[in-house]
């Protein structure tokens, strides 16, 4: 199969690969690599998001199932104190990679154009935490926001979990964990999620438009499920490509690229959630990789899939 690139996004690919040229590849399993030059590339596109005013912010923390206390970071406009919708929020990264710091700009973006706060989770990470610790970080946060819903103004209805990436892993496990311990949850809105342990054969074809390689797969996934790797033990609630049981999770948004290795995971995990009855919103963008909005923010297809969240969120 032939696949073509937004033509939009073809300069800035092709200058991704001239700044490679030369250097040595990242070798499997070496996922501190990944999150050194992952951190740096964190910071350039958080320098690209277009930038606003008047968000406060306030740290929180909660705490773990394993006693751990999680930072949390809440953004709001400060603009309400009748009882509104919230977004809980985990950061992506690959789940090894990524901090509060790194998301700042663009959750402080989100927060001014969709005027719902958010409530940004510092989750452990890969390999120093692994398996289900990470999603229970996130699950903590939910928590500690539906605790303190009354003097933060958020009706606990009216609450949604937001992932990216390797933050959609963490978002959606959140959404299963909820439903499994009866705690309300509005929306799960999983931007091209990394959902399945088990992708890992290379397709060809998309090899020359990746972003975030078959390699670097192997190497998050390895990380995140040390032992249980490519065993029949790994949870869903570390793998949610794994759940059987997707009755009564929370209507679903979903968003990613047709030139993303995610994309085929990512649109059978919404095909399941359809099949079991949950109201499910599903955008395949073409001809973009991997994390194309945050490289490329001006572009059309960045621009359509900022609207399509921002008029999720406002709906809350």
């Amino acid at each position: 199969m032939n696949y073509t690139l937004d033509p939009e996004l073809v300069p800035l690919l092709a200058a991704r690969a001239g700044q490679a040229a030369g250097v040595p590849a990242r070798e499997r399993g070496d996922w501190r690599s990944i999150r050194e030059v992952g951190s740096l590339g964190q910071a350039a596109m958080a320098a690209l998001v277009p930038p606003v005013t008047g968000i406060r912010t306030a740290t929180y923390f909660a705490t773990a199932p394993d006693g751990a206390r999680i930072e949390l970071r809440w953004y709001t406009t400060g603009e309400t104190t009748a009882p509104g919708p919230a977004v809980l929020y985990a950061h992506g990264g690959g789940m090894i990679l990524g901090d509060l710091d790194a998301y700042d700009t663009l959750l402080a973006w989100y927060v001014a154009h969709s005027r719902v706060p958010f409530l940004s989770v510092g989750y452990r990470l890969a390999p120093e935490a692994t398996g289900t610790m990470l999603a229970e970080d996130v699950f903590a946060g939910l928590t500690w926001l539906t605790d303190h819903a009354h003097e933060l103004a958020v009706d606990t209805a009216r609450i949604a979990v937001m992932g990216d990436s390797g933050g959609g892993a963490p978002a959606a496990a959140t959404a299963v964990l909820a439903r499994d311990r009866h705690i309300p949850l509005a929306r799960q809105i999983l931007v091209y999620p990394m959902l399945d342990d088990r992708n890992q054969t290379p397709d060809p074809a998309r090899e020359p438009f990746l972003t975030w390689t078959y390699d670097d797969n192997y190497t998050a996934w390895k990380a995140v499920l040390g032992d249980t790797f490519d065993t029949a033990d790994v949870s869903p609630i570390a793998a949610p490509a794994r759940l059987t049981d997707f009755t009564g999770l929370a209507p679903a948004y979903i968003d990613t690229g047709d030139l993303d290795i995610f994309r085929d995971e990512d649109i059978g995990y919404a095909v399941r959630l359809a099949a079991a009855g949950v109201p499910v919103e599903l955008h395949v963008h073409p001809g973009v990789p991997h994390g194309w909005d945050r490289l490329a923010p001006r572009s059309g297809a960045a621009r359509r899939a900022y609207a399509d969240r921002i008029r999720t969120l406002a709906a809350l």
